[in-house]
């Protein structure tokens, strides 16, 4: 096996629009296809149950598919991000945000597994992450990573966070079309 060339966030951000969705994780340029229905459908879903709240108590804001630069070999594009008004006074509107959201949201969809899903907590809680969920339409269920290294999977019951405190809303909400 070949060694394999690593791509500099300049020669990243050089890449042609081409419909596809473009990270650089390490220095490793990963390419996945655009997200099918049902992976649209539950970020959207995520969006309308988040966004009332968020706004409601004035903590941040919730975004779909910003781009994050944890590194300087690592830019992420999330499926849903939330960020602390903090973050977003100090970040420059005309450039990516720098750093993690407080809440990284993936959602895994045939184009990456778990462990590809997995690869990513690590940058994202090294870059200021307090929380990492990890959706699973296929099982319904929702990992969520802590930055302490606790895991709680959510199959029933209700999805909450502590960075969101009185926010919760049933599991199963989120997979309904």
């Amino acid at each position: 096996m070949g060694a394999r060339t690593l791509v500099t966030f300049e020669q990243f951000e050089q890449f042609p629009d081409d419909g596809m969705k473009h990270e650089l994780l390490e220095g490793h340029h990963i390419v996945v296809p655009p997200p099918k229905s049902r992976h649209t459908r539950i970020q959207q879903k995520i969006q309308d149950v988040l966004r009332p709240f968020v706004r409601e108590n004035r903590l941040g804001e919730l975004h779909i598919e910003a781009g994050f630069r944890l590194a300087s070999d690592t830019w992420l594009q999330l499926d849903v991000s939330f960020l602390r008004s903090s973050q977003i006074q100090s970040s420059d509107p005309s450039g990516y945000y720098q750093g993690a959201p407080a809440i990284a949201i993936e959602i895994a969809s045939d184009s990456n597994t778990a462990p590809q899903l997995d690869l990513k907590t690590e940058p994202y809680f090294a870059n200021g992450s307090s929380e990492v969920w990890v959706v699973y339409p296929k099982t319904r269920k929702v990992l969520v990573h802590l930055a302490d290294g606790n895991i709680r999977t959510v199959a029933t019951g209700e999805l909450h966070s502590d960075l969101l405190p009185g926010w919760s809303v049933p599991v199963d909400d989120l997979f309904e079309a």
